[in-house]
């Protein structure tokens, strides 16, 4: 892991932190990745917060620098064995500092994005060295030719992974980087743990185990409450009988 720099360091004029990339009109990135909970449950299903970064919307470059210029930011990145604070102080991920390249990047089509994801980005992130580069679409293909697909670098050139269709709503590819099956459902993104078959915790999943929860309580107290009235009807029969 490389030195992490001080704050003094930070607030230097020599210390240089990426430029925040622009934010497209049409962006997907919040509906099919955050809102539906991907990002913040990745985090916890990969582990090892402290040398994993999971993030997106920053910019990779190979060295520091305040320009944007052919650099790419892309919806969803992944890098293991690296140091997140260096991340956050750099805004955005430094080849160079981190010693090596993200080992996964992902891009939502759009109407304004779905081209350039399946050319010039693909090229670029095959030029960084990115072991992984995947493309869901939500529309089904009209914005990056298919609703899902990813490549693996081989010999420094990209390589299509295979994609299997389950039904015809559900395409499925294997990602070695994350070991997790991504699938694109309906219209929507799907991550599956390869061991046991099933999507990582969703909120809506969080929200089920709540609701289960809390009926399970209300279940357990009106059962109390009928127990007890259920005594204390026993109780004043019995004393009836003691006093008739």
């Amino acid at each position: 892991m490389t030195s992490r720099p001080a704050a003094t360091e930070i607030e230097n004029a020599g210390f240089i932190q990426l430029p925040d990339p622009p934010i497209p009109e049409d962006m997907n990135n919040f509906k099919y990745l955050h809102a539906p909970g991907n990002t913040h449950f990745l985090v916890e299903h990969l582990g090892n917060p402290d040398t994993t970064i999971v993030t997106g919307e920053a910019y990779i470059s190979p060295e520091p620098t305040s320009e944007s210029l052919g650099l790419l930011a892309p919806d969803l990145l992944i890098a293991f064995n690296v140091d997140p604070t260096a991340g956050s102080n750099r805004n955005g991920y430094v080849i160079s500092e981190q010693g090596k390249p993200p080992d996964f990047v992902l891009e939502i089509g759009s109407a304004s994005t779905g081209r350039r994801d399946a050319t010039v980005k693909r090229d670029g992130y095959a030029a960084l060295g990115i072991l992984e580069y995947w493309r869901f679409d939500p529309s089904g293909g009209r914005y990056h030719g298919a609703a899902i697909a990813g490549d693996r670098l081989v010999g420094g050139v990209y390589q299509p992974i295979p994609i299997e269709i389950i039904d015809e709503e559900t395409y499925q590819g294997h990602s070695e980087v994350l070991n997790l099956d991504l699938r694109w459902e309906q219209g929507q993104l799907g991550w599956y743990d390869s061991a046991t078959g099933r999507h990582i915790i969703r909120f809506d999943d969080v929200q089920i185990a709540r609701d289960e929860e809390r009926a399970g309580r209300i279940q357990a107290e009106t059962e109390r409450d009928e127990a007890l009235t259920r005594i204390r009807e026993l109780e004043e029969e019995l004393h009836r009988r003691q006093n008739s």
